[in-house]
């Protein structure tokens, strides 16, 4: 079997030559005593032209079948500007089945008829579309850009284990039997956080690795339960150039694979900017619609939503829809009602400003002064639509402005969806408390290094104790992050308590860890990179499945391989597992 080009590659510089080619039966036209076969394979489409001596042979060819072609390249009459090799057929002189395919049970092509599901259980046939092979081809350019940069740098790709003790990271950790150890686990990685930085106490100083990791956690569109993360560590380095290094890496990566060249260094905002202004940490800043504190503006107005919120030191925001009152009936402000009730808000307060002045349910609670006041604040012009909650939770006011911001970006093309908006998110909080658990857990992980000036407030103030953490953002999601970490003993041991661990607990599921951090530990920090999410906006694509070739759904399985199943009963008996089968695993 030989082939002399692929199905891509032929053009007018080839017209004349006898070529050899081999693929997949995309598509198979008669034209009277003409048959057109469309021939394709990873690279492309090549249109193959048979006359009517080969009428009867051609009859047992379908769709998907391998066929081998030999031919002579020519001109085409009636070229295809929509196809590379457009200009050029080839004048099949002979051919042969390679072989057959049964009927598929989805169009194989770019528009298909397959839902989802269809698509995943014959993964193998959704990847033979184009879309789907050109998506993984560019997360091949996106590591292989990332690859060359790292290596350009000086860092050490290496690998850490996959089976590992149990650690509380915050998701359930995928445990795997010992059959040597009966009754003890090792757990998949979540990250290979306490690795890497051991690797920094090895003296490495520069490591990375494309890592495969591990979290059982509820699915979404952005989420995978097995994923990959592409993940740096390093040495001796400011924060400031950890952070020019991470940039300059995904510049690297726009440039590479979207011929894209982004400005540096990026944007950076505050924790409390972000979420002062868009109401969200990981904002999508391809769009205004800024929101703005009226706590002030608003204390004396007597509005018992406000006026309760603010008695209980909560807080009021407000959003500016610019030239949308008009737009916006009575209907669909109860639309953006309801989303801001799915973030726990107890509604959404409007006001429209018209030439004949401010209407809405809320207006009659304003003096004609703070009326002014508050149009002032929000710079407010005629046919302007005035949204407004308040809360005793920052977070409540936040979550639902953020969320109605995010939709009336989308719904109102305020942005051009093909445009790149990288920043930093920097200066998180140490901690975020709980509520239901009357406790404090770490914002980032418990490995994070608080800032120079707060490490003081671990013990004194945690609610204001800010991280030397960093995030990275794109477009309205967070594409991963890092953070200068802890490297001295004591400081780690004070960070776990402040977390709520007692001492034996620090001993007994970190101590392996903090032993290491008392033999001269460099001061290193470093980021994680979500390797599909990346992959997933750069493709333009709405979903991890559509990056990643073999994925899980939404109900963590497998449609293909049916994946996860049971066991054998020795198999178990092996491990010394008992199976307690509750009603939903008999069902399913």
């Amino acid at each position: 079997m030989n082939r002399t080009h692929n199905n891509g590659q032929l053009r007018m510089s080839h017209v004349g030559d006898n070529v050899e080619l081999i693929g997949w039966v995309a598509k198979k036209r008669n034209l009277g005593a003409l048959v057109f076969i469309d021939l394709r394979d990873r690279y492309g489409v090549t249109q193959i032209i048979f006359d009517e001596s080969f009428e009867e042979r051609l009859k047992e060819v379908k769709n998907e079948y391998i066929l081998q072609v030999k031919g002579s390249v020519i001109e085409r009459s009636s070229k295809n500007p929509k196809m590379a090799t457009g200009d050029i057929e080839v004048q099949a002189k002979d051919f042969q089945i390679i072989n057959t395919a049964k009927l598929t049970p989805m169009i194989v092509a770019d528009e298909t008829d397959a839902l989802e599901e269809t698509r995943m259980q014959y993964r193998y046939l959704d990847l033979r579309r184009p879309m789907m092979q050109e998506n993984l081809m560019t997360r091949h350019k996106i590591t292989r850009s990332i690859r060359e940069y790292l290596d350009n740098l000086d860092f050490i790709d290496i690998e850490t284990p996959y089976l590992n003790r149990s650690t509380p990271e915050g998701a359930r950790d995928f445990l795997v039997p010992s059959r040597v150890h009966k009754g003890e686990f090792y757990a998949l990685p979540q990250s290979p956080q306490l690795f890497k930085q051991l690797l920094m106490v090895s003296g490495f100083e520069k490591y990375y690795q494309i890592a495969r990791c591990f979290r059982d956690e509820d699915l979404r569109a952005d989420r995978q339960i097995e994923f990959t993360q592409v993940d740096v560590e390093m040495s001796f380095l400011s924060t400031d150039r950890i952070l020019e290094i991470g940039e300059g890496m995904i510049a690297k990566v726009m440039h590479d694979v979207k011929g894209i060249d982004i400005e540096l260094p990026l944007r950076r905002l505050t924790w409390h900017e972000a979420m002062e202004k868009y109401g969200i940490d990981k904002p999508d800043t391809r769009f205004g619609l800024e929101l703005v504190n009226l706590n002030h503006i608003v204390a004396d107005v007597d509005f018992a939503v406000f006026k309760n919120a603010l008695e209980a030191h909560g807080h009021v925001k407000g959003i500016n829809v610019v030239a949308q009152a008009q737009e916006f009936s009575r209907k669909k402000i109860d639309n953006l009602t309801e989303i801001a009730k799915t973030y726990k808000a107890k509604g959404l307060a409007w006001l429209k400003v018209s030439e004949a002045g401010v209407q809405g349910p809320i207006a009659k609670f304003f003096t004609e002064e703070q009326m002014n006041t508050l149009l002032t604040a929000m710079n407010a012009k005629e046919n302007d639509l005035l949204l407004f909650v308040g809360d005793p939770k920052y977070e409540v006011v936040c979550d639902s402005l953020a969320a109605i911001r995010n939709y009336l970006g989308k719904e109102l093309k305020l942005y051009d969806p093909s445009t790149f908006d990288f920043l930093w998110v920097v200066d998180f909080p140490m901690f975020e408390y709980d509520d239901e658990t009357q406790r404090y857990y770490a914002k980032h992980h418990p490995f994070t290094r608080p800032k120079d000036e707060d490490i003081d407030k671990l013990e004194t103030d945690p609610e204001n104790c800010l991280a030397d953490a960093y995030d990275i953002v794109l477009n309205g999601f967070e594409l991963g992050g890092g953070s200068q970490r802890i490297y001295e003993q004591n400081l780690q041991e004070r960070a776990f308590k402040a977390l709520g661990f007692t001492q034996e607990q620090i001993d007994s599921q970190f101590g392996w860890f903090v032993e290491g951090l008392q033999y001269g530990t460099p001061p290193h920090g470093g980021f994680a990179l979500g390797l599909d999410r990346v992959a997933m906006l750069l493709c333009g694509c709405d979903s991890l499945r559509d990056v990643i070739a073999f994925p899980k759904n939404t109900s963590a399985t497998c449609p293909m391989s049916k994946a996860p199943t049971p066991v054998a009963k020795a198999q178990l008996d092996e491990l010394g597992i008992g199976v307690n089968k509750n009603e939903s695993t008999e069902s399913k």
